[in-house]
């Protein structure tokens, strides 16, 4: 079997992953769900298959040890994929996350209104948090899109790797890539902001020396996005507060307050049917009660003022996995696993 044959598989059957292991099955993940792929392929033919994957400089990094994250086009172009090289076991293994051949509009993914609001703002920090595998850079793609087609600007996004290419519209749009075009993501922003950027699109923050920059960009007025692994609005405060030195969170909680416009968590969930995803979000929009429980260090009432803010687009993930559940989408079941409060959750079902 060749990769491409396996690509070919893994698109037919609508899966997001392929994972392949020298010495063990092949498999792939659809609808969430890791399938096996049987028969299992020789050593030999499964370190063939990864090495299709990788130009010789890549084999010669990975045969020396190096784990190796890069993503390329497959199918003549036509399919863009994430590849992850890594070693375990004293074999070559790698995972694929197959992206998809367009970007996908706000309708399509099915996403809060709130997220083209706060693409039409004109500066301050939008946070697209949620844990692996959950969409978050399809939906950072898909606002990035958007933005291309509404208005002239320069947009900059920093990646590790680049994942969705687009070509200039309205706007004009750099793509920087960790380990190819800039070392780290926080040097990438502070380059950034001598670049005359507009909207400065940061693939992960990471540490506290990224935070602080995406911060300092926010602040001298630009529109940053960036994403967390976080599963809620409150502890996607608390993990940016966490990640800070003791003595500078006071100034960062101020900081926050003020530029930290919305946060956007979601989760993927199976469908009732079986046959696909959808998503569930959390919503937050800054206004002036949250904007005084980040200062008030108050992160736990955050949940009771969105469930208060509906009129403004605002709301928790329970009330979100309420509306799958009792629309048929989503089994109460698997509603009640993916929620961060399922006694609530229960209550309100």
């Amino acid at each position: 079997m060749t990769f491409d044959e396996l690509l070919d598989y893994a698109l037919d059957q609508q899966c997001s992953d392929i994972h392949i292991t020298v010495g063990t099955h092949l498999a792939v993940r659809r609808f969430g769900t890791l399938q096996i792929i049987n028969p299992e392929p020789s050593m030999e033919e499964a370190r063939a298959i990864i090495n299709e994957l990788m130009t010789p400089e890549q084999i010669a990094l990975a045969d020396s040890g190096k784990d190796l994250d890069f993503a390329k086009f497959c199918k003549n172009g036509t399919i863009r994929i994430r590849v992850n090289v890594y070693h375990q076991r004293s074999n070559l293994a790698a995972s694929v996350r197959i992206l998809n051949e367009s970007i996908p509009d706000f309708h399509t993914l099915q996403l809060p209104s709130l997220i083209e609001e706060f693409c039409n703002l004109p500066r301050g920090l939008v946070l697209i948090t949620g844990p692996t595998g959950s969409g978050k850079t399809t939906t950072l793609a898909s606002m990035i899109d958007y933005i291309n087609k509404a208005r002239p600007c320069h947009i900059m996004t920093v990646e590790d790797p680049i994942e969705y290419i687009y070509n200039h519209k309205l706007a004009m749009i750099h793509q920087r890539e960790i380990g190819r075009d800039i070392d780290t993501f926080a040097h990438a922003l502070r380059s950034s902001l001598r670049e005359d950027p507009d909207i400065i699109l940061v693939g992960e923050m990471r540490d506290y020396e990224t935070i602080s920059a995406a911060i300092t960009a926010a602040e001298t007025g630009h529109l940053v996005f960036s994403t967390l692994h976080t599963t809620s609005a409150a502890q996607t405060v608390d993990r940016i507060i966490d990640g800070c030195p003791a003595d500078s969170r006071d100034q960062l909680r101020i900081q926050l307050s003020t530029i930290l416009y919305g946060v956007v968590s979601q989760q993927l969930l199976p469908l009732q049917n079986g046959q696909g995803r959808i998503v569930a979000t959390e919503t937050m929009k800054m206004n002036p009660a949250i904007s005084n429980l980040i200062r008030e260090n108050k992160t736990n009432q955050i949940p009771s003022t969105l469930q208060s803010n509906g009129a403004a687009g605002m709301h928790t993930l329970n009330t979100d996995l309420q509306r799958l559940v009792r629309g048929g989408f989503v089994d109460r079941g698997t509603a009640l696993s993916f929620s961060n409060d399922p006694d609530g959750l229960m209550r309100m079902l």
